[in-house]
């Protein structure tokens, strides 16, 4: 019997005594004004800036607010600013805050707090660099009102305080965003909608938000990370179960409200219970990673990272993550989301067509590969990663690598993949992950295709035809330019294997159905969600 047939009986089975785990520690009968959910993933960390994994980032989106919120059209709409003005030439914007922001300690929101928040977030973010690099200064000018002064224009400043990709621009008090921005934050107070309750957070088990009743939302219609954030819950309740069969169970059950993302293997289960709903989660989908060290052999010569990318099937990947159902997942040889209007084939040949493993050994062997140990870390707790992870240590193999399989979980890959020592101290050669399909649109807010070395993100490709590109889109005056800059630079990051796409796929979300107001995007979103008894 498979892992697949194994899984669906236990979830079916609907009772945690069968699986022969131990139940969590969850009450029966919860209150309505309490939601526990089911994140994809442990809260080992939470510094939103410190790091990118998306659970930090869904979590840090309940309690940071931010300057700008992404729509669901994809267009950045004022969230903390209630008025903004640019001169002429585009060199200085002054922004003005909404009155009345407040923290979760009771103080107010001033400039201060916003000009070292962004100080700190500039530091870490791609496009905060962008910005950074062409910055004169940035001041506050009263309590209310800072200014961003430029040595040119950057056309995209409001994108890049509003995108929703990590890191994103959460405002924190000037004290905490004082923080050296490659160390973690220790204090957690921001002036979102939801506060995190710090005494009850255990890492591995639970991570708890309560409202924030000084909170004053805006007026406009909730949309993604815009408009007006009503919570109409006290509680949410984030209960970790790596465990997916676990997990199922206890929707089934009622324990918790809500599965983030559950296993293509048991939807069909959720799906014949009259009391559970089943939805994709994100019609932008996913885009799936297989990250190399380009700092460290065999993968700081672009021969090695190019025979994995000969001998990788994408197919082989897609099926180990969502199963057998195509509708699913889809090949993908290129890094920008398909049916979006900047979406690339260009110099994707290597990825299409019959795998040539014999040419993949010989490339191999070319870039000097001499059978050293090639540290694969592996999340087993985050089911996409652990997927992706035993199809690589196969591939490796059969390509002759002597293969480290670093068996761990996803908040050790999160600490551990920021190292930039050689893999045999401490550091790596591969990790896997995946982007969400809203992060992949255009260069933007797309943290993975940026290939500028040590400022790059892990793994710190240099790849100078990449980011001249990136540039080029930057500097496009309409889409067919824009267009022509992203057909360029799909290449160049193909060529230079900046990282390797494993396809584009398709994630469930589950719920209880005495649950409603779950919308669709890249995180989960909690303003507008209620429960009832």
């Amino acid at each position: 019997m498979d892992r697949r047939t194994v899984l669906k009986g236990l979830a079916g089975a609907g009772g945690l005594a069968l699986t022969g785990l131990s139940a969590p520690a969850i009450a029966q009968g919860a209150s309505a004004r309490t939601l526990r959910f089911v994140p994809q993933a442990n809260l080992a960390n939470f510094d939103p800036i410190w790091g990118t994994q998306y659970v930090v980032r869904n979590a840090a989106a309940m309690v940071w607010d931010t300057l700008y919120g992404i729509d669901s059209s994809l267009q950045p709409q004022r969230q903390m600013v209630e008025s903004e003005e640019v001169t002429d030439d585009g060199t200085t914007w002054t922004f003005k805050l909404r009155p009345g922001l407040k923290f979760h300690d009771g103080e107010p929101v001033l400039s201060k707090d916003v000009v070292a928040s962004l100080t700190r977030w500039s530091a870490r973010d791609p496009m905060g660099l962008m910005i950074k690099a062409l910055q004169q200064e940035l001041t506050a000018v009263d309590d209310r009102t800072f200014k961003w002064v430029l040595k040119q224009p950057f056309p995209k400043m409001l994108y890049a305080l509003a995108k929703n990709n990590s890191p994103c621009g959460f405002i924190m008090p000037e004290r905490i965003a004082q923080t050296d921005p490659f160390k973690q934050i220790t204090e957690y107070v921001g002036s979102g909608p939801m506060k995190f309750a710090k005494g009850e957070w255990v890492p591995g088990a639970k991570a708890v938000f309560e409202k924030f009743t000084d909170y004053v939302p805006r007026q406009e219609k909730a949309s993604w990370l815009a408009g007006g954030k009503q919570i109409l819950v006290d509680r949410v309740e984030w209960i970790v179960m790596p465990d997916p069969a676990t997990a199922a169970a206890a929707l089934q059950n009622g324990e918790v409200d809500w599965w983030e993302s559950p296993i293509a293997d048991l939807v069909p289960v959720l799906k014949k219970n009259k009391n559970i709903s089943v939805d994709i989660g994100d019609p932008l989908g996913n885009i799936g990673s297989f990250r190399m060290n380009h700092l460290f052999a065999p993968f700081n010569d672009v021969r090695a990272r190019r025979a994995v990318l000969m001998a990788l099937s994408q197919e082989d990947y897609m099926r180990a993550i969502v199963g057998d159902d195509t509708a699913l997942w889809k090949p993908l040889p290129g890094f920008f989301t398909p049916d979006t209007p900047l979406y690339s084939e260009a110099g994707g040949e290597i990825l299409k067509g019959k795998r040539d493993l014999d040419a993949a050994k010989k490339l191999l062997a070319e870039s000097g590969y001499s059978g050293q140990p090639v540290t694969c870390l592996v999340a087993q707790d985050q089911p996409i990663t652990k997927a992706q992870g035993d199809v690589t240590a196969d591939l490796l193999k059969k390509l002759g690598m002597n293969v480290d399989f670093v068996a761990t979980d996803w908040g050790t890959v999160g600490s551990r993949r920021a190292q930039k020592t050689p893999p045999g101290q401490g550091g790596w050669n591969m990790f896997h992950t995946w982007h969400a399909g809203a992060d992949c649109i255009n260069p933007a807010p797309y943290t993975a295709i940026r290939a500028n070395g040590d400022k790059a993100w892990f793994g710190w490709p240099n790849s100078p035809g990449t980011e001249k590109e990136v540039a080029s889109w930057f500097e496009a005056k309409n889409l067919d330019e824009e267009k022509a800059a992203i057909g360029r630079l799909n290449k160049a990051a193909l060529d230079d294997v900046v990282y390797a796409p494993t396809g584009f796929f398709l994630s469930y979300t589950a719920w209880r159905k005495n649950v409603s107001g779950i919308t669709k995007g890249p995180l989960p979103f909690f303003w507008g969600v209620s429960k009832s008894a």
